[in-house]
């Protein structure tokens, strides 16, 4: 049997009402008696009506629903980040749509096309590691679209954005491998066009070179699929590792990236920390019960998500035209444990 939504006109039928009677009645108008208002609701909710979603956008030109694009919600990190979304959103009345790219582009542009045809009132994202063409977001963004990006963003569409200070996270994990000893420090990151890979090799390096250490090209892999498969972590650690002087540590620059060379070590029976150290950028609760458990650079997920919410909400609800954006960089928490603190001085 298929599903059919209650509506104005079966109420108004069961009672011998007019349609713009219930619908007056609903919306608790001054000129509906208290008799014919307390029917028809209790009428409505013993049949669990709800108002028609469409019809009361094309009515308010409001959909009152948010379009939200990750890579993967799998990942703990975006996982996060849509819990604190939703924490805002709900309480303010709007629906939450959630779509995953899994880091394709193309997948990324029919999940916006498709997020926009639903007529939502604005739109989150993240964009993929393969996202080096905005086009069909400057589109958006220029029909009147309230866009807010986070974590990975688009520089050149002005609008709201928050990341985390991905300088300084990087910064600190290298100079932490640097001060245990650690004198080959590879760096695995993401796709070269990302905003936050570009961020986190720059503090990288600035961190090698305050430590006295040589920066080597070579030491530096990016995975253009974000580590989406084991097999393209495996092929650059390959790389790394075939080295005449090979790494003795690895700074990590992703979530699933680290999973991935943990999982590389351990196959290859590399010792960590005594042979190889390893940090990287996680918000996975597992990593301390990892063996060893892993050294991170944890970023505040729930708090971006929160804010980002936020920033979209104040574009979709001023009353005029906004024109002074705002970035905003959250810090980022290096939580030392075993991984990275055994090396042999």
């Amino acid at each position: 049997m298929k599903y059919e939504a209650v509506t104005i006109k079966d109420i108004a039928k069961a009672l011998g009402l007019s349609t713009s009677t219930v619908s007056r009645a609903l919306r608790d108008s001054h000129e509906i008696s208290a008799k014919t208002k307390s029917l028809v609701r209790n009428y409505a909710k013993d049949l669990n009506y709800r108002p028609n979603p469409i019809a009361l956008s094309l009515k308010e030109k409001r959909s009152h629903s948010i379009g939200v694009v990750v890579c993967e919600i799998a990942n703990s990190f975006f996982s996060q980040i849509i819990n604190g979304i939703e924490s805002i959103a709900y309480d303010k009345g709007y629906n939450v749509i959630i779509s995953q790219s899994h880091e394709s582009y193309s997948r990324e542009v029919l999940d916006v096309d498709y997020l926009a045809s639903r007529s939502i009132d604005g739109l989150l994202i993240s964009v993929s590691t393969e996202t080096n063409n905005f086009g069909h977001l400057q589109k958006l963004h220029e029909q009147g679209l309230p866009i807010v990006f986070f974590d990975r963003i688009i520089n050149e569409i002005q609008t709201h954005k928050v990341t985390v200070d991905n300088f300084s996270g990087a910064y600190d994990a290298t100079r932490h491998l640097a001060a245990e000893g650690y004198r080959r420090i590879a760096n695995v990151s993401g796709s070269d066009y990302l905003t936050n890979t570009r961020e986190r090799i720059a503090g990288y390096r600035e961190a090698l070179h305050d430590s006295r250490l040589p920066y080597d090209e070579q030491l530096i892999k990016y995975c253009i699929h974000g580590g989406k498969q084991y097999e393209e972590v495996e092929e650059v650690l390959d790389q790394l590792f075939a080295l005449p002087e090979p790494p003795d540590a690895l700074f990590s620059s992703a979530d699933k990236i680290t999973s991935h060379c943990m999982r590389y070590l351990k196959m290859k029976e590399l010792k960590v920390p005594e042979e190889v150290g390893i940090v990287g950028f996680s918000n996975q609760a597992m990593t301390e019960l990892l063996n060893p458990p892993l050294t991170i650079v944890k970023q505040p997920a729930f708090e971006m998500g929160r804010i980002a919410i936020e920033m979209l909400l104040q574009l979709i609800e001023s009353k005029k035209p906004v024109k002074q954006f705002e970035h905003k960089v959250l810090p980022t928490e290096l939580i030392i444990r075993d991984s990275s603190t055994g090396k042999i001085k």
